[in-house]
């Protein structure tokens, strides 16, 4: 019988797991302050060891044709085309946003092809998942459901049951019985994601971990919880809107651009095949402050309105509010345009917003929130048949951007008429047979700005 013997008190940091032996205001390792929280585990004086064991490279097995796809196309896209057997994979979002919905319409889709599924909650009763169910129109069978939090018994449940995937809803609930802090601290979060990854290495069995998400909207816990991982997922949407946006992180058997579009509906989380035609239905046209962009998510274009509000300010200080953009670079684009066409926008509040609650983040947006500051500041509208995409510089120059073979493709497709892209990449596009579409290439913001709102 092994001894246990009493670890002396420890404040551990809550964003990155750094450990102390006294209290600190302010995390050394991270920086962070006020996040250091008392912690008391016990952990044992012996411990059995293991023999090593290594195989040559050339001969291990690949899993790249022995994927789980789950029928659920925009889940398969974002994970790389299915689930990996052994993999451990971490979805966050906030509170209501549907990631318990996704994980029960994930197994109900597994379960149909009768495979076994294990799914355990530690914040509802099996009577509250089969109510879900229900609403859902899931039958659940093959669907089986654990309330347990120890983290221990479910190893050897699993163990035991050898399903083909096991869901834990969520991650904070779960603990370890050889620790004595209280469930969802730095300690049990990271000791509990440890022991399950080594379940799903050892018995390669996929494990699907739900993390709550802070104010700050990361995933509660240690930072080194992303790091054990093999994929995390992002919800991400307003939960006044109908549309969720599932965005790879991280992913180590894929690609990390890519995103998965989703709708809300009564009967749960609806894919949407045709993003661009969703995003683009209530546009309105030919209004002051709007003008579309094709955007680039993973290897799918995407066709997006980017919306602009210029008004006056009648306060001290003008604000600049963006939604779906970074705000660092709505002030940098701001200043580019007062200085390379002479307009005054320090004293008018600037409002951005990309509309269907998305985010871009691509360099290929600021041709887009130029064209709408600059229709929104004169009250001139944009032709609803255009489209606009490049990069700006500092020096008010307009830069290439990629896949814009694509991002013409996906235009044209939608019935848009005139492109509006930097010279640099219509060059690269001449001769090629993409569409009918009027391509007008542009050098600098003033050419931008002669060619929308000349007279």
């Amino acid at each position: 019988m092994q001894a246990e013997k009493k670890v002396p008190l420890l404040f551990v940091c809550g964003q990155c797991g750094f450990e102390s032996r006294k209290w600190l205001g302010r995390c050394p390792d991270c920086g962070a302050w006020d996040s250091l929280t008392e912690q008391r585990h016990t952990t044992s004086a012996t411990s059995g060891r293991r023999t090593a064991a290594a195989e040559p490279l050339h001969t291990a097995a690949t899993e790249e044709n022995i994927r789980l796809i789950t029928e659920i196309g925009e889940l398969d896209r974002v994970l790389g085309g299915g689930i990996v057997p052994g993999s451990l994979v971490l979805i966050g979002g906030d509170p209501g946003i549907g990631k318990s919905t996704l994980i029960l319409q994930l197994l109900a889709s597994l379960a149909a092809k009768d495979l076994q599924m294990l799914y355990v909650t530690g914040e509802e009763s099996a009577a509250q998942i089969r109510m879900r169910a229900e609403r859902l129109k899931i039958p659940g069978h093959n669907i089986s459901v654990s309330t347990e939090n120890s983290v221990e018994a479910l190893i050897d449940l699993a163990r035991h049951m050898h399903p083909a995937l096991m869901a834990v809803d969520s991650i904070q609930t779960v603990y370890s019985e050889e620790i004595g802090s209280a469930p969802g601290s730095v300690t049990q979060v990271r000791e509990s994601a440890a022991r399950l990854l080594q379940l799903a290495k050892t018995n390669h069995l996929p494990v699907l971990l739900v993390g709550h998400v802070t104010k700050d909207g990361a995933i509660a816990g240690p930072r080194v919880l992303e790091h054990m991982v093999d994929t995390v997922l992002y919800f991400e949407g307003d939960r006044g809107q109908v549309f969720r946006i599932l965005r790879t992180v991280k992913n180590r058997f894929g690609s990390t651009n890519e995103i998965g579009v989703f709708e809300m509906q009564e009967s749960g989380l609806v894919e949407v095949g045709n993003p661009s035609a969703l995003f683009l239905a209530e546009r309105p046209v030919n209004v002051p402050g709007s003008v579309v962009l094709p955007s680039i998510e993973g290897t799918r274009p995407i066709l997006v309105e980017v919306q602009a509000l210029v008004s006056r300010s009648g306060l001290g200080t003008a604000r600049r509010t963006a939604i779906g953009a970074d705000p660092q670079r709505l002030a940098l684009l701001t200043a580019v345009l007062e200085k390379k066409l002479g307009i005054t926008l320090y004293d008018h509040d600037i409002f951005l917003n990309i509309a269907g609650g998305i985010r871009i983040n691509e360099p290929a947006l600021d041709l887009g929130v130029v064209a709408a500051l600059l229709s929104s500041y004169l009250d001139k509208p944009v032709d609803g048949n255009t489209v606009v995409c490049g990069e700006i510089g500092l020096a008010g120059e307009i830069r290439a951007v990629g896949h814009m073979e694509q991002r013409v493709r996906e235009a044209g497709r939608l019935g848009f008429r005139t492109f509006i892209m930097p010279e640099s990449s219509a060059r690269q596009l001449k001769g090629r047979k993409t569409t009918e579409m009027k391509v007008v290439a542009v050098h600098g913001v003033s050419e931008l700005a002669e060619h929308l709102f000349a007279p």
